[in-house]
This record gives C-alpha cells, sequence and structure tokens, in this order.
C-alpha cells in the first residue's frame, strides 16, 4: 500500500473547500478565486496561524516532519510560492502583500475550473520510492511546459503520454525496475543572473573632464578596482581595472597634471564587489570618492551625492531588493523605470553646483545583469500580458516568458531576498508547538 503524495493543485483545492486554515479561502461562488494570507514574518502582529497554509503544505508534500524536522518558515512560504508559479492553470491575480493591514495574495484559476483537477496519482512504494506514474509525470510535466501546457491545468479527461517511457534501472534485488530520481524543482532563471556571483559583468566607462578616455565591460567574480596608471597592489582581491595616462587623451597640460594628482593617490583603489543582494564599495588609498546613482547617460548632477565611499571599512551603494520591486512596479505601469547606475566622482566633491563634465574624474560602472533585467521589462511592455521575453543567461537557451511569468519570477527574487534577511529572526519570533 503506497503513501499517496498529493499534487499542489488539487490539494490546494481540498484545503479551500474545507476552510479549516485561517485566511484561506475562495472568493467567488465559482470557485476560480481565492486568498492567502501573505504577512512578513517579521510583524509585530504575525501568529503562527498567518502561517498554517505553508507549514500544511511543507507536511503534506514530505518536506517537514512536526517533531522531526526544525521549523523552517521562510523555507515554507517560499516552496509554496514556487510551486503555485509553476502552475500554468494559476495565475497571481492580485499582490497585496505589503499591505499593513491586510496583506494576503489573491490568486485565479485560468483554465474552465477547479473540476478539471483531479485526485493525486503520485505515490511511494513501501520502499519509499516514487512510483512509475509519478516519474512519468513529472517528465510529462516537464516536456510539455515548452509548449505552454501543464498535466494540472489540461482539459478534463484529456490524457496525454510521453512518446518515449521514461529511463528505468534494473535493481540488482528486485525483478521489478526502479525508476530514476525524479527531477528537482525548476530553478527560477534569474536567479541566474543576480544570484550567481560568477555570471557577474560590469560595464565601466571613464570620464576626464567629461571626455570618455576608457569603456570596457569587466567580467569579474571577485569584483573590480579602479586603480591608477601603476595597477596599484596586485595582493589586493578584485580584479584591477586600469584608468587610462591622462597624457594619452588630454590636450590641456595643466587638467592632465591634476588627473595624474588624483590618480596617483588612488593607492590600492577603489573597490567594488557584490555581497548578497549588495553592492558594496570600499576606498583603499587615500583620494576621496563620493558616488550617487543615476542615470546611463549622465549622473544626479544639481543634487547631493547619496554618499561618499568609506576607507577603512565597506559601505553599501545598492541594494537589489528595491530595485527588483521598482521593477515590478513599472512593469505594472505604477512608476519610471528604476536605475541602476552607479556614478563615482573621484579625489573631487560631488559636482552638486556645476556641470559634472568640470570634474576631474567621473567614473561610471553599469551592473551588465540589472540592464538585462530592465531591458526584458521594456521588450516585454511595461504593463501588457500579451508580450513575451526572450531570456539569454550565459550559454543557455533562450527562455521565453510572458509578462505574467517574468513578473512572479521577479516577485520570487523580492522575497527570497526577504528570506534570507528574516529568516533567523524568523526562527527566534515563533515557538511551534508540537
Amino acid at each position: 500500500m503506497g503513501t499517496q503524495k498529493p499534487r499542489i493543485l488539487p490539494w490546494l483545492v481540498s484545503q479551500l473547500d474545507q476552510g479549516q486554515l485561517e485566511g484561506v479561502a475562495w472568493l467567488d461562488e465559482s470557485r476560480t478565486r481565492f486568498r492567502i494570507p501573505w504577512k512578513h514574518g517579521l510583524r509585530q502582529d504575525a501568529q503562527l496561524e498567518d502561517f498554517g497554509i505553508f507549514q500544511a503544505w511543507a507536511e503534506a508534500s514530505g518536506a517537514y516532519t512536526p517533531g522531526k524536522d526544525k521549523p523552517d518558515l521562510p523555507t515554507w512560504k517560499r516552496n509554496f510560492r514556487s510551486a503555485l508559479n509553476r502552475k500554468e492553470a494559476l495565475r497571481l491575480a492580485e499582490d497585496h502583500s505589503k499591505d499593513p493591514h491586510n496583506p494576503h495574495k489573491i490568486y485565479e484559476f485560468v483554465t474552465s475550473g477547479v473540476e478539471d483537477l483531479s485526485e493525486p496519482d503520485t505515490s511511494l512504494d513501501t520502499n519509499g520510492r516514487y512510483s512509475t506514474s509519478d516519474i512519468q509525470e513529472a517528465i510529462l510535466e516537464k516536456l510539455l511546459s515548452g509548449m505552454g501546457l501543464a498535466p494540472d491545468g489540461g482539459p478534463s479527461g484529456l490524457t496525454v503520454a510521453p512518446e518515449n517511457p521514461p529511463q528505468l534501472l534494473l535493481s540488482p534485488n528486485l525483478d521489478v525496475p526502479a525508476p530514476c530520481p525524479k527531477p528537482g524543482p525548476p530553478e527560477n532563471p534569474l536567479k541566474q543572473l543576480l544570484v550567481s556571483e560568477e555570471e557577474w559583468e560590469f560595464e565601466v566607462t571613464v570620464f576626464y573632464r567629461g571626455c570618455q578616455v576608457l569603456q570596457q565591460t569587466v567580467f569579474c567574480p571577485g569584483g573590480l578596482r579602479l586603480v591608477g596608471s601603476e595597477a596599484g597592489d596586485r595582493t589586493l582581491p578584485g580584479q584591477p581595472v586600469r584608468l587610462p595616462d591622462p597624457a594619452a587623451s588630454l590636450t590641456d597640460r595643466g587638467v592632465t597634471d591634476y588627473v595624474q594628482r588624483v590618480l596617483s593617490c588612488l593607492g590600492g583603489g577603489l573597490a567594488l564587489w557584490k555581497a548578497g543582494q549588495w553592492l558594496r564599495a570600499q576606498r583603499l588609498g587615500h583620494c576621496r570618492v563620493y558616488w550617487a546613482v543615476g542615470e546611463e547617460l549622465l549622473p544626479s548632477s544639481g543634487h547631493r551625492p547619496d554618499g561618499e565611499v568609506p576607507k577603512d571599512r565597506e559601505g553599501g551603494v545598492f541594494n537589489m531588493g528595491p530595485f527588483i520591486a521598482d521593477l515590478i512596479a513599472f512593469i505594472e505601469g505604477s512608476r519610471r523605470s528604476p536605475r541602476y547606475t552607479l556614478w563615482f566622482c573621484v579625489g573631487q566633491s560631488w559636482p552638486q553646483d556645476q556641470p559634472w563634465i568640470k570634474r576631474l574624474v567621473m567614473v561610471k560602472v553599469v551592473p551588465m545583469c540589472l540592464r538585462a533585467l530592465l531591458d526584458m521589462a521594456r521588450v516585454g511592455g511595461a504593463s501588457s500580458l500579451e508580450n513575451t521575453v526572450d531570456l539569454h543567461i550565459s550559454n543557455s537557451h533562450p527562455l521565453s516568458l510572458t509578462s505574467d511569468q517574468y513578473k512572479a519570477y521577479l516577485q520570487d527574487l523580492v522575497e527570497d531576498m526577504d528570506s534570507e534577511v528574516t529568516g533567523e529572526a524568523c526562527a527566534l519570533t515563533f515557538r511551534l508547538d508540537q
């Protein structure tokens, strides 16, 4: 007798019909729209009941056994969200997760109704292995996902089988073939752009008195260092990016001498690197550096800088969490496109009261992955749900995403960042009585 392992949609419909979980409810008689509580774990009014649906799915899917496994509220929430986002039969209709009084999300079935969702047909055998039908479904779902279909969202009564049966492995002790291990859930493709440091590239552009003297794209997983003509201390971390000799591009002898004095004071250089969801910077020489986030074509001159790069410690200069949240708002048409370009004024105060082209050394740094994310939002249409975008990441194959799917993946990134920051605090906030 096998132990049933439910699929997310039939299981969710069952929970909605039972109505036993706090805040989890249908919103219409046709049973197509429903709400899920979505309260942040660090809110002072958060209760264990607010996470009931996430814990229930963790237990039903076998990811959590009360009394045996350590409670992990952020992981429960993330896994539940990812499971829903992978279903073509479901869409996020409204996101009220930031509502201060009643945080929740509203989902909507986009098929003919919940009647098409059959009972789960996957199971574990007595030895804890997935059944052959479970493996077939996993393979089928992966094959159909490229065609915009999914077993959970197909028409009622329609059965589709893969052309070739799954590969089976013969067990040495049994005559019954054992299925190959079930493939894991698909990763959010955008994580390859933001999370993996190995994918990071920066476009560095250097200006002397407004004249562009260098532009190069630097692939630097460990970060970069802007250094003077002598390349600085090579024992320091980060890939050195040498600022050009001003005598090769400037004709004014006086300006050339001043720029050379600035470069000579860079010492170990200006370091910039990625740490988690932050870009951080530190100056390793005597030369003072001010920074601001501005447009690609020009810095935010006329305004105060966002800060000064510290010398004896690292300082955050860009937080990707708000950028992703603003990008979602841009796609929905509720705000302008977010900024992502870092400008550094080296050796002088920020050009607050005069044109930036009057400064001796200005450096523009563009994180290429953030530019790519905004380009994808623009190509897909800022608020269009009909268009698709092709996502090219590293050497992978292009992936077509609808605007809805793109927003869902972006929302995944925002909530994953929240989970990383609050995971330990959540564990301390709640005490689970088992």
